[in-house]
């Protein structure tokens, strides 16, 4: 049994309540602390040599915490969300959250939900590569860290989102990405029914029966895009006449944003925005409301932003926003913060060994990912409550000085203060100039650092 300082055991205790039984909560803790200390792959077996369990016969009962044990995803989201908000929130309305998808790039003829989709990081427009692999679609509150003075994404919802191929044998009709968020989207506002939301997405979640399902949810949810310069806008549909038949859907068809791009009338407003690289631009705005409509669909009132670069270096953008009453300079100032979370996808595999795991059941698939990318948001957590008593070290270089820390200086602050604090490591008491350390966690060092990728 793993013997926690109160620190950890306070973050822990939280989700003790998810897993059924004493048992597979204590397994869940050790793998839940091996997945942090090891390096490289993160496997069950990976995780079990570094906790020193390499010699554990029932090896197999920690495989059975993600692949048999009775416990629920979707609870354990649901108090890392509440955790992090009782951490981090800093009273301030509304709560931005930004959601986007991923692909964990697997192969194996037993994993069924695996499908062949567009890799986005090797792909350009001139050029289309394609991946094997699982589609994640991940929900993320978008925090101010103090300590790292700038916004983070911190996952705390992640769904498996299969491609139309996986249904085929299957008598449910498909569900689309889209679907997936609003299913989403409807949980976080179930969750937190008394707080002003804004979800924050890319041009796939631009859709007219997702825009319009958060618009009329009882307390409705703020989305925000990217929006499609030809998309058909509408001035709003007149009131109805009291004549018979179906009242009016839509207003006097408006100019394409590509034309107000275009027309030299357009009136242009100069501002400075922090961009995506942390640098402040100058750039033009124009915006107005109007009815985005499609035959057949429902019409979504919105505020656009038109954006361009004054100097030309960057392509023209046009946002969207269903709340009309936000200011376009709020509006671009949240979705420019939407980068967060593909940073937060880049940092997990980097560090934390997303697609390294080798899971063949269903049901171990369904749990890893998500737990790992929840994981990224309990680290970032710990490193803030540990950091309250002690200075946050930045790790620096003389070819590379880094002011703020990232999130490689929170898990390794982690990891430096897990190693010595485990009960099965049973450290002697720490001298001034020399640390007398048993034998066994000497061998279990070399062995992970000598195999560290």
């Amino acid at each position: 049994m793993l013997n926690l300082p109160g620190t950890i055991i306070n973050l822990l205790n939280p989700f003790a309540p998810v897993f059924y039984g004493e048992t597979t909560w204590e397994k869940a803790k050790t793998l839940l602390v091996g997945a942090i200390l090891a390096p490289g792959q993160r496997t069950v077996s990976a995780v079990l040599r570094v906790m020193g369990l390499g010699e554990e016969a029932r090896f197999a009962d920690y495989h059975h915490v993600l692949s048999r044990a009775v416990w629920s995803s979707r609870e354990a989201s649901y108090r890392l969300l509440k955790l992090l908000l009782a951490y981090l929130d800093q009273g301030k309305a509304p709560l931005v959250f930004g959601i986007d998808e991923t692909i964990e790039r697997r192969w194996g003829a037993k994993i069924a939900a695996r499908g062949i989709y567009r890799d986005p990081v090797r792909s350009s427009k001139s050029h289309l590569v394609k991946a094997s692999g699982l589609r994640w679609v991940s929900l993320m509150w978008l925090a101010a860290i103090p300590w790292a003075e700038r916004v983070w994404a911190l996952p705390f919802l992640t769904v498996l989102a299969p491609s139309e191929r996986y249904y085929e044998a299957s008598p449910r009709p498909p569900k689309k990405l889209t679907d997936w968020a609003r299913q989403m989207v409807t949980q976080l506002r179930r969750w937190l029914p008394d707080r002003e939301v804004v979800v924050v997405g890319d041009g796939s979640y631009a859709v007219l029966e997702l825009l319009h399902a958060c618009q009329t949810l009882a307390h409705p949810v703020t989305m925000i895009t990217r929006l499609r310069l030809d998309a058909a806008l509408y001035e709003p549909a007149p009131p109805p006449t009291g004549k018979k038949g179906r009242p009016r859907k839509k207003g006097h068809r408006l100019p394409t944003l590509q034309q107000v791009l275009d027309s030299p009338q357009t009136a242009w407003q100069t501002v400075s925005l922090t961009w995506y690289d942390g640098q402040t631009r100058v750039m033009e705005f124009t915006s107005n409301t109007a009815a985005w409509y499609h035959s057949g669909k429902p019409p979504v009132p919105l505020r656009w932003v038109l954006l361009r670069d004054p100097l030309g270096d960057h392509e023209p953008m046009a946002l969207l926003c269903t709340t009309l009453s936000y200011s376009p300079l709020q509006i671009a100032a949240w979705f420019v913060q939407r980068w967060q979370v593909e940073t937060t996808f880049e940092e997990a595999r980097a560090h934390l060994g997303l697609e390294t795991q080798r899971q063949w059941s269903d049901k171990a698939i369904a749990r890893t990912t998500p737990a790992l990318l929840g994981l990224f948001s309990w680290v970032t957590l710990l490193a803030h409550v540990l950091q309250a008593d002690h200075s946050l070290p930045v790790r620096q270089a003389a070819w590379y000085a880094k002011s703020r820390p990232t999130f490689s200086d929170a898990i390794a602050f982690v990891r430096s203060y897990l190693w010595p604090r485990a009960h099965i490591f049973r450290l002697s008491c720490p001298e001034p100039d020399m640390v007398k350390m048993p034998h066994s966690l000497v061998v279990r060092l070399v062995d992970t650092l000598c195999y560290a990728a």
